[in-house]
């Protein structure tokens, strides 16, 4: 580690990174491990409160939705436990809604995925007053199209048509979209 990531990390560099994708956490944990961070994991939300509860970390990265619950369960913990926490809040679902709540709930920052170790590194170093940089890799935006579409079908229960009607387009344009991949 080199004096000058010690010292914008400061002499605690515990991480909690909590996500419920395997090899997303696996990969994530070690990219931060290399730039001078001493990350723990969990994939649950049980799990993220657990370690907030007992070791509360000076940085954190938390998915918003995990299987067993809400990400922002482990940050109100965090927030408990250690007010002076700089925590991430990572979602595949972009929403300005799910953004405002994060923060409220004590959220530093709020990052989209895909989101490198890059952005989450410049997002947890950053200071409270800078605007972070824009990610070297945003969405495309057919790609934040889908992700939206994709959302709404799966809080439908995956009810085309219901998913159609709210979305206020054509079930068979749903369907034709539904059946496509994703696009990058």
């Amino acid at each position: 580690m080199t004096e000058r990531t010690q010292r914008e990390i400061g002499e605690d560099n515990s991480l909690l990174l909590v996500d419920d994708d395997e090899p997303f956490l696996r990969r994530l944990s070690r990219a931060m491990e290399k730039r001078g961070f001493a990350p723990e994991t969990a994939m649950s939300v049980a799990a993220g409160q657990a370690i907030a509860t007992a070791r509360p970390p000076a940085y954190a990265v938390i998915d918003l939705r995990l299987e067993d619950g809400n990400g922002l369960d482990v940050v109100e913990v965090l927030r408990e436990k250690r007010p002076d926490a700089k925590i991430i809040v990572l979602t595949g679902y972009g929403a300005i809604a799910t953004a405002v709540a994060a923060v409220k709930m004590g959220a530093t920052d709020y990052l989209s995925k895909p989101a490198d170790a890059n952005d989450i590194t410049n997002a947890l170093l950053a200071e409270t007053d800078d605007l972070p940089p824009p990610p070297d890799n945003p969405m495309s935006a057919d790609r934040v199209r889908w992700e939206h579409i994709q959302r709404v079908y799966e809080l439908c229960d995956r009810n085309v048509s219901e998913t159609a009607r709210r979305l206020n387009m054509h079930r068979r344009t749903l369907q034709r979209i539904l059946a496509k991949r994703s696009p990058r």
